[in-house]
C-alpha cells in the first residue's frame, strides 16, 4: 500500500503543537456518558437517566457515537488527526447507516436546557431529519442518522466521464457528488485534513427520501418520467426545476455524504471572502487580475497581515488547482481560534470537472506572493517521486469508496501533469 507508507513518512509526522482546553472546540465532562433507551426508541438519554456502570476498561467517551467524537476532536489545529481510528467508521456510517424519518425545512432551536456533557448533541437531537438544505445554487439535502449524526447529500448530476464544456462559465458548472468524495481524499493525501469526511453512498429515492421526509414543499416535486423512473427536484436558486430533475434506475440515485460540522449555534464559524475571488461576471475581471503587484496590499490588510493566514490560502489554492476548482469565492474558520487556526475547505462539487485542461489562474495566489508553507513544499516534492506518486495515491483511496470507480483515469493522470505545474512555479519563486 502506498498509502500506508506515505502515513509513515517523516513528513507526515511531523508533531502539531500541544493541544490545550482552549485549543478544542469542545471542552465536555469527561464523566458524562450517553446510551440508547433499550426500548424501541431511538432516543438519547443523558448518564442521569442511563445505567451509571460501564463494561470493565470502558469510558464515557466509548459511550458517543462516532459522529459526537469527530466533533469533539476538532481543534485550532485539526480538522482530526492524520492516524485517525475513526475514519473507517466514520465513512462507514456515512455509507451505510440508516436514514431515519421525520423533518421540518429549518432546524428547531436547541433545548432550552444543554445536556451536562456536550451541548452540541442537545442542538442536533432536534435537526431536521431528511429535509432539504436551505441556500445554495443547487439541489442539497441534510441526512439523519439514528443516533443523530447528520450528512449532507449532494446527488448525482453528471457522469464521470463527462468534462465541463470549454464554454461554461465557472460559475454555471454543475456540482459533482465525484468531486466531493475525491476532495475529501486528496485533502488527506496533501495532509491538510481540512475538508469534512465524505463518502459515496447509493440511495433509495423511494424508501430513504419521499417517504420519509415531512419537507412538504420538497414532497412536491417528486414524480414519475416517461422511463418509469423516481424522479424530484427540490427548491434552489437555479438548477431546480423539471428539466434538471435527478432521476434514479429506478429509484436507486448515487451521491456524496459529507460529514456535517457541529451546529453553527454551538461552533461560531465565520465567513471570509477570498482576496482572490473571481468577478462572477461574464466580462469584467477582478483586481488580482489587471493588478501584477495585487499580493503587495493584500499582505498589509488583516487578517493576512499576521500568522499563516495567507500561508493556509495557498495551501487552499493548491488543492484547488489540483482538482480544477474555479469557485473558491469564500472560505471559513472556527470563530473560537481567531486568526491562528486552520481554513476550512468547504463545498468542492466544482472540482474535477476537466482533465484535458488546466486553469493557470487558479494558481495566482502562489505565482503572485511567491510564498509556500516549506512543509506543504516537501510534501508536493515528495509526491512528485515514483514510490508516492499522486495519482497511484488517490487511485488506492478512491478504490475503497462503495462508488468506485470515483474518478475517471484521465482525472488522475491530470493530477500529476498538475502537480508539476505547482513545482515549476515554486521553483521559479526560487529562482527570482
Amino acid at each position: 500500500s502506498k498509502l500506508a507508507a506515505l502515513f509513515k513518512h517523516p513528513l507526515y509526522n511531523i508533531p502539531i503543537p500541544k493541544v490545550t482546553e482552549k485549543d478544542k472546540l469542545f471542552v465536555v465532562n469527561p464523566m458524562e456518558k450517553f446510551s440508547l433507551h433499550s426500548s424501541r426508541s431511538d432516543e438519547w438519554v443523558s448518564s442521569s437517566k442511563a445505567e451509571t456502570l460501564l463494561p470493565t476498561g470502558k469510558t464515557a467517551y466509548d459511550t458517543y457515537p462516532t459522529w459526537l467524537k469527530f466533533h469533539v476532536g476538532i481543534n485550532r489545529y485539526e480538522l482530526y488527526p492524520r492516524q485517525d481510528p475513526l475514519m473507517p467508521t466514520l465513512l462507514r456510517d456515512l455509507a451505510t447507516k440508516r436514514i431515519v424519518s421525520s423533518g421540518t425545512t429549518s432546524p428547531p432551536a436547541p433545548l432550552p436546557t444543554p445536556l451536562p456533557c456536550c451541548p452540541l448533541l442537545t442542538s442536533l437531537i432536534l435537526m431536521s431529519l431528511s429535509v432539504q438544505k436551505s441556500g445554495g445554487t443547487q439541489l442539497k439535502l441534510i441526512m439523519t442518522f439514528p443516533d443523530y449524526g447528520q450528512a449532507l447529500f449532494k446527488p448525482m448530476k453528471q457522469t464521470r466521464d463527462q468534462e465541463t464544456p470549454a464554454d461554461f462559465f465557472y460559475f454555471s458548472d454543475f456540482e459533482r457528488h465525484n468531486a466531493e468524495i475525491a476532495a475529501f481524499h486528496l485533502d488527506r493525501i496533501l495532509d491538510f485534513r481540512r475538508i469534512p469526511p465524505v463518502s459515496g453512498r447509493l440511495v433509495n429515492i423511494t424508501k430513504e427520501i419521499r417517504d420519509i421526509t415531512t419537507d412538504k414543499k420538497l414532497a412536491k416535486t417528486f414524480f414519475i418520467s416517461p422511463a418509469g423512473n423516481v424522479c424530484f427536484y427540490g427548491e434552489c436558486s437555479y438548477y431546480c426545476s423539471t428539466e434538471h430533475a435527478l432521476c434514479g434506475k429506478p429509484d436507486r440515485l448515487e451521491g456524496s455524504m459529507a460529514a456535517l460540522l457541529p451546529d453553527k449555534t454551538l461552533a461560531k464559524r465565520r465567513s471570509w471572502r477570498s482576496p482572490w475571488r473571481r468577478s462572477y461576471h461574464k466580462s469584467k475581471k477582478a483586481e488580482w487580475e489587471l493588478n501584477p503587484n495585487y499580493c503587495a496590499q493584500v499582505r498589509e490588510t488583516p487578517p493576512y497581515d499576521r500568522g499563516h493566514r495567507l500561508l493556509n490560502l495557498i495551501d487552499m489554492t493548491v488543492l484547488d488547482f489540483l482538482m480544477g476548482n474555479m469557485d473558491r469565492h469564500h472560505y471559513e474558520t472556527f470563530e473560537k481560534f481567531g486568526n491562528d487556526t486552520f481554513l476550512l475547505h468547504l463545498d468542492n462539487g466544482r472540482g474535477f470537472g476537466t482533465h484535458s485542461r488546466d486553469e493557470p489562474s487558479i494558481l495566482a495566489p502562489l505565482q503572485q506572493c511567491c510564498s509556500i508553507k516549506k512543509s506543504t513544499y516537501l510534501r508536493l516534492q515528495l509526491l512528485a517521486t515514483e514510490p508516492y506518486r499522486l495519482s497511484d495515491l488517490l487511485r488506492e483511496a478512491l478504490a475503497a469508496d462503495p462508488l468506485a470507480p470515483v474518478l475517471a483515469e484521465p482525472h488522475l493522470q491530470a493530477l500529476d501533469r498538475r502537480l508539476g505545474k505547482v513545482l515549476a512555479v515554486v521553483g521559479h519563486c526560487l529562482a527570482r
